[in-house]
């Protein structure tokens, strides 16, 4: 980690990835380390029952993306759905998203990063997405002018990231209502079933951007 340098973001507190254990099984999927084809690489995080990542696999083959849902149950349920598909495109993986991107994912390395319908944590919104020191390594393992899609149905949460992916993180966004017709989750059938709003933050990582994990990997944490 480096904490000398120019940082391009307003975010004063700093994550600690190097005090995170890998989760337990931890194991990287072979597209990390041996990506041949130059896949673009994606990631999906809360990835739920699957819905949005099998869907994605199956119409993007040229692309290539990790999906990751740390409940049992609804991870057991896209297990199943993934092993009868059996998209080469795909890895469904079982753990905490932070714990797992900060073992796993190289810097610069994501094309996209998906976080449809997080919870909204109403009561402690210090867990929210961007209000968490851990956004600042997640933009470090995107790409330059890569993307993070952003999705919910709390106009407040939404309001939320808007400012901090402006204010603190001092990213370009773009914010848009979720067409009727989108059925990406069964959060969002759900929802807009029920013709509730739905709203997705578009952010772009720009070429001057700086972290202070640009240059950090989890081989790192044997070094301290």
């Amino acid at each position: 980690m480096t904490d000398n340098i120019d940082l391009t973001h307003q975010q004063e507190r700093a994550f600690q990835p190097q005090k995170l254990s890998a989760p337990r099984d931890f194991i990287i999927p072979n597209i990390i380390n041996d990506n041949k084809d130059e896949k673009p690489l994606m990631l999906e995080i809360g990835a739920g029952k699957g819905k949005h990542a099998l869907s994605f696999a199956a119409q993007n083959p040229d692309k290539h993306l990790i999906a990751i849902e740390r409940t049992r149950n609804k991870f057991e349920a896209f297990s199943k759905l993934a092993t009868l598909q059996n998209l080469s495109n795909l890895d469904a993986i079982h753990a905490d998203a932070i714990a797992w991107t900060v073992h796993a994912i190289k810097p610069n390395s994501l094309a996209k990063i998906y976080i449809l319908y997080p919870n909204p944590e109403q009561h402690n919104p210090n867990q929210q997405w961007l209000n968490m020191p851990f956004s600042e390594f997640l933009l470090s393992r995107l790409q330059v002018g890569g993307e993070v899609i952003l999705v919910t149905n709390i106009e407040s949460y939404m309001d939320n990231a808007e400012h901090q992916a402006t204010k603190v993180w001092c990213l370009p966004s773009t914010r848009s209502r979720v067409p009727a017709t989108s059925q990406r989750t069964h959060f969002e059938v759900k929802y807009l079933a029920r013709q509730e709003v739905c709203w997705e933050l578009s952010i772009r990582k720009p070429k001057w951007y700086k972290t202070r994990f640009d240059d950090w990997q989890v081989s790192a944490i044997s070094e301290k």
